[in-house]
């Protein structure tokens, strides 16, 4: 079985990473990142580059680092490069990460989500997910919904993905 692939998103790249996070890549990112901890991260987590940034393609890092060179500043092309760069998509669990920190997420036990989510949503909501770092939980809300829906204009290639998974937010 091929292992998944992994990244990690330059500064310029944090709504492409938010994104790619949301249709269920791997994706690690920092608002702030010297191009030397970004190669040495890439390195220790076996992780590709993706990348706006054409000098940092261009320097010699070694033949271990993978780049993306992202050609293009808008979201729906940023995601159909990398896509056409994955080849055939392996179809990732939507929603199955958190969004601010990357991990997968945990389904929580409804009992444990009392207190901590607003009392309308506990009373109406039976499934829970929590972030194990951050904590942050997540349900199917109106929220969901519509990003959904943002998935199926920028990432079209999810859309029976979308229709069947029941998954969270």
């Amino acid at each position: 079985m091929e292992q998944a692939r992994r990244f990690i998103a330059d500064a310029m790249l944090g709504k492409l990473a938010k994104w790619l996070r949301i249709l269920g890549f791997d994706v690690a990112y920092e608002r702030i990142i010297e191009d030397q901890a970004l190669i040495r991260r890439a390195k220790l987590e076996n992780r590709e580059i993706l990348t706006r940034d054409r000098r940092l393609v261009q320097r010699r890092w070694g033949s271990s680092i993978h780049f993306i060179y992202i050609e293009d500043d808008h979201l729906p092309d940023q995601l159909l490069q990398v896509f056409r760069e994955l080849g055939s998509i392996a179809r990732k669990p939507i929603l199955s990460r958190c969004i601010r920190c990357n991990e997968p997420l945990s389904i929580l036990l409804w009992k444990k989500a009392a207190g901590r989510v607003p009392s309308y949503v506990y009373r109406t909501h039976k499934r829970f997910f929590e972030c194990p770092r951050c904590r942050r939980l997540y349900w199917a809300g109106s929220h969901r919904r519509r990003i959904l829906k943002q998935v199926q204009t920028l990432a079209p290639q999810y859309r029976a993905e979308t229709r069947h998974r029941e998954n969270i937010k």
